[in-house]
Formats: structure tokens, sequence, C-alpha cells
């Protein structure tokens, strides 16, 4: 199944084959969410069989809107599909905007609706292995702690979205882009 995502192309946002976009590195929407319990937040393992990071930690959820599908819906969707969780409250922070190379040559150019859901430890998964091998719940403090000892064991977006969007994501009010 070919997945349309929205992306920029001579300055109009339209439906461009995801891995088409990663290839020819083209702005495109995203949606993150970060679930958090207490001072924990939920970080997931990509499956080894993902065509780009695969094995590399990330945030909770992250993926791209389907064509025309709005970013809440998105990202509902997402949690359900990868994590299996349904029915948590998600809070918009606002909008990042970030550029990295993911390897194999391809580069994530986004635009991202960032979410945080509030969750309780027991929250029920279920991990659909096409998408995710492993969940672990961490601490800013330990996460950022990890990142600096292991870099290479998470995603480029996780390291931008900690050192550089920490603020806007884990603080208390939802911010708009500047």
């Amino acid at each position: 199944m070919t997945i349309m995502i929205p992306a920029w192309q001579n300055g109009a946002l339209q439906p461009v084959e995801k891995l088409m976009a990663h290839q020819l590195g083209l702005k495109h929407r995203a949606v993150s969410i970060f679930v958090m319990a207490e001072d924990h937040i939920l970080i997931q393992q990509r499956a080894l069989s993902k065509y780009h990071t695969p094995g590399m930690w990330a945030n909770s959820c992250c993926t791209h809107p389907h064509w025309a599908e709005d970013p809440m819906i998105c990202a509902r969707r997402r949690l359900d599909e990868e994590l299996g969780i349904t029915g948590l409250d998600l809070e918009p922070r606002g909008e990042v905007e970030y550029r990295a190379e993911v390897g194999n040559g391809l580069i994530e150019h986004e635009v991202v609706q960032v979410y945080v859901a509030q969750a309780q430890f027991s929250l029920s998964m279920a991990l659909n292995p096409n998408e995710v091998q492993a969940v672990k719940w961490v601490t800013r403090q330990d996460l950022r702690q990890e990142l600096d000892r292991t870099p290479t064991s998470f995603t480029p977006w996780l390291h931008i979205y900690m050192t550089q969007h920490s603020d806007l994501i884990f603080g208390t009010k939802a911010r708009s882009p500047a």
C-alpha cells in the first residue's frame, strides 16, 4: 500500500509518497507524541524492520499524517497502531521544524505537531512488532544521560527534541513556533 503524506513541493503542500519524501528530503508534516507518567517518559525502540533508524530508541510515538488527515486524529491512530494505546487525552504543545539525516540517504525534514499525554505506569499496551520492539519508562534526567552516553542508540529527532525543544514539550504551556 502506497502511503501519501503532505509534503511541500514548489512551495505548495501536495500528496507525496512517504518514502519519496524522505529520499528527496522534502519538508513534510509529522506528529510526535510524548506519553508521560509522573516524571517519566515512555520511549520506544523501533522495530528492526523499519526502513530507517531500525532498533533505535525514539519518543513514545511519531509518524506522518496521511494526506488530508487531521494531526490529532493521526496521533490517536498511531498510538493505537504502534503501541495499542487508546483513550489518552492528547495536549497540543505546538509545532517544531527540524531536518535530520536518518541513514541510507534518507532525510527527515519535518514540520511536527507535538502532543503530550499523561498516563499511569500501568498503562495498557499491545506493541505492534512490525513497528516497535520494546518500550521503557525513563526520567528526563536519565534519558539525557543515556543520550550523552550512547548517542547512536537514539534517533536523531529524539536528540533534537531533548536538546532544542525540551521547554516546549515538557513546559506547562503550549507555545507557537517563533
